[in-house]
């Protein structure tokens, strides 16, 4: 297959300063919970964005100085020369694909509580420093040497990334994270100097530091600058107009603009509360600004849709974070006209909770992103089987799709029993949920590549037993059946069940999925999973004019996705519907008539009159058939939520790993399953 001619234009170079992209895809910086700690890991996983075909593969942000200390979350740091060899890895595993190296430089001001380095945080005026943990640290407001400091600190650290090989060095005033939005911003800038007031001034710094990048550096790399277009403050921050403003100021300095949203949360919005393209309202203005290349996001998985941008002049080169993550070869499927290839970001941001857990980075649709290193896992190839096997595969959900897939890929015989009517399992039932239809992206790809694979069939409608799977007769039966929500109340909070009147009406989101209802009008939900499906249910149920109650022992709803950065998103929307929120407060007594709902600190009880209850807390592994058959023979496999409820993304890469393990000699459970780095001492 060949390129379709409607996409020539995205393949066209572009000049940047005095480097020239190959095409215009364009990897824009972003985090992974890797960086300072796992660098081979992590200049594996940039190395196959390059090889994917992405034209420029950026760093996350990279602390510059001790005083940029952003700990406890793993990013990059370039604190002096010793940091060096660990950014040249990173470089030679981009440019051995022919693309460019861009390295995100940051100072993160007040936004970097300096846990590690115990440094005092500083930042343009005097404020308390601001933390997932509210740490009870203040960062001071910095004077002329702080400033002269600051210049000369990333002046530093520009040389620096030049001796490590990067082709583009930025300077960073985005996302309420970069020093220089900071200063540029009236919500953070209180000086009244020549660095404060105006947006003249509040814009000197920026301009002073492009201009030392640009000396220091700009003979051979290229001087991105990425900021914010809008703070959603109102007129107490920075706003599109007065942007594009600064923007109009320093329009020829950098040699290209990266344009984000501030904050992250703003940037890198969820499928569940935005469309693909949602940043253009923001940054169509830019173009007309400058001559210079504007790139921007927007969770872009359609190639049409990257032409139109292009086309109408919003942006020059199409940025991408989370659908490079989703897909590292979008650009050369695109290229080689594979489109229904694509494997599409669904924009869940299990990808951001890697960096918000200080863990390896994962996405649901790409079970290999963060295990290129470690494991050697690669997003389009694996290893050839070994011998001729049979495989029976017990669900179609996502660990089971996955698992047969991957099999199949490598060649083995793979028979896939489904017992209900569609396939998918747990997606197939959530992407029907408000705001999830993206999700559904999981089960469709699989799908599309098992119909591609002569060697892989699926039955739906196909109830599978001991018996049955004997007769089958497989060299090896995999278990994926899934599971089940609880109706017992056990999760977190309770570790014994819930007393429960025989007479209540009392449903968990199974039954709601299943199309079941409410007897009342009037709702509890008790939520203590702390993830999407309490926020979820009790939207459904709310817009189904229901009168909701969402009861969590957690301070917030749905506490979890702070992680994926949604839950002001959720908690904000639910409020706006109606729905009664009540925090640190767990149902302690279900009766026929009411509900004993009990305070988490205190257990003061109050009652709630008669209502029916929805219980979103933990799931059962659906494993009675792995446990009937199991017995029988050695060559039984259970994975996925069959094995342990997780996410979805846990669930495919459970399937991955299975098919990458099945045929290698088993380990010992003392042996480490992976690579990881570590020091050796003398």
């Amino acid at each position: 297959m060949s390129r379709d001619p409607r996409y020539d234009i995205l393949f066209e170079p572009v000049r940047i300063g005095p480097v020239t992209a190959r095409n215009r895809f364009y990897q824009v910086p972003h985090c992974n919970g890797m960086g300072w700690r796992d660098p081979s890991a992590l200049a594996a996983m940039r190395g196959m964005k390059a090889e994917g075909g992405w034209a420029v593969v950026c760093t996350e942000m990279t602390e510059i100085h001790p005083t940029a200390d952003v700990t406890p979350y793993v990013e990059l740091r370039l604190w002096s020369d010793d940091d060096i060899p660990m950014h040249r890895r990173i470089t030679e595993k981009i440019h051995e694909h022919n693309s460019l190296a861009g390295i995100e430089l940051c100072h993160s001001g007040y936004t970097a509580v300096n846990l590690w380095s115990r440094e005092i945080p500083f930042a343009p005026s005097a404020m308390p420093a601001a933390s997932y943990f509210n740490d009870p640290v203040q960062a001071r407001a910095m004077d002329k040497q702080d400033i002269r400091n600051l210049r000369r600190a990333h002046t530093a650290a520009a040389l620096r990334s030049r001796a490590a090989g990067y082709d583009l060095v930025y300077v960073y005033a985005g996302h309420g994270l970069g020093i220089f939005q900071h200063f540029l911003s009236r919500a953070t800038n209180f000086r009244a100097d020549e660095y404060g007031g105006s947006l003249e001034n509040r814009a000197r710094l920026l301009r002073e530091v492009i201009e030392e990048t640009k000396e220091a550096v700009g003979d051979r790399c290229a001087v991105p600058v990425r900021i914010a277009m809008n703070e959603f403050l109102g007129a107490d921050g920075l706003e599109p107009a007065e942007v594009e403003d600064a923007i109009a100021m320093m329009a020829e300095m950098p040699d290209l603009w990266d344009l984000s949203l501030s904050s992250w949360a703003k940037d890198s919005q969820t499928s569940r509360f935005s469309e693909e393209g949602f940043q253009e309202p923001y940054i169509k203005g830019v173009k007309k600004l400058t001559t210079k290349p504007v790139v921007g996001v927007g969770r872009y998985t359609s190639p049409d849709t990257m032409v139109r941008v292009i086309k109408q002049g919003i942006m020059d080169m199409i940025g991408a974070a989370r659908p490079s993550i989703a897909d590292p070869f979008l650009p050369k499927k695109i290229e080689e006209g594979r489109l229904d290839d694509i494997r599409e970001c669904i924009g869940c941001n299990v990808c951001v909770t890697g960096d918000y857990t200080m863990s390896p980075i994962r996405c649901t649709q790409n079970p290999s992103m963060g295990e290129e290193w470690r494991r050697g896992w690669h997003p389009e190839k694996i290893r050839q089987a070994e011998g001729a096997r049979k495989i029976l595969v017990v669900g179609a959900g996502p660990s089971g799709l996955e698992a047969a897939r991957a099999l199949g890929q490598r060649g083995y015989e793979v028979t896939v029993a489904e017992a209900a009517s569609e396939a998918g399992g747990r997606v197939a039932r959530e992407c029907k949920l408000p705001g999830l239809a993206a999700w559904g992206r999981v089960r469709d790809w699989r799908m599309l590549q098992i119909n591609k694979l002569p060697n892989v069939s699926l039955y739906l409608e196909s109830q599978m037993t001991e018996g049955t799977i004997a007769e089958f007769e497989a060299d090896h039966v995999v278990i994926a059946t899934g599971s089940s929500w609880r109706r017992d109340g056990i999760a977190r909070h309770h570790s014994r069940p819930i007393q429960i009147d025989p007479a209540a009406d009392v449903l968990t989101p199974d039954d709601i999925m299943d199309g079941r209802r409410p007897k009342n009008k009037s709702i509890v939900i008790f939520d203590d999973d702390h993830y999407y499906m309490g926020g979820v249910i009790a939207e459904l149920l709310r817009k189904e004019d229901c009168d909701v109650t969402l009861v969590t022992p957690s301070y917030l709803v749905s506490s979890f996705t702070k992680a994926s950065l949604e839950q002001s998103a959720i908690q904000t929307s639910l409020l706006k519907l109606g729905v009664e929120i009540v925090a640190n407060t767990a149902v302690q007594e279900i009766s026929a008539d009411h509900v004993d709902l009990s305070c988490v600190f205190t257990g003061n009880i109050q009652k709630r009159g008669s209502s029916s209850l929805v219980l979103v807390t933990s799931r059962y592994p659906k494993d009675e058939l792995f446990h009937s058959f199991a017995i029988k023979t050695s060559s039984t496999t259970r994975i996925g939520d069959c094995y342990s409820p997780g996410t979805i993304a846990a669930a495919v890469h459970s399937g991955r790993k299975f098919a990458e393990d099945f045929g290698a000699p088993p380990k010992d459970f003392l042996e480490m399953p992976y690579r990881r780095e570590v020091t050796r001492l003398s």
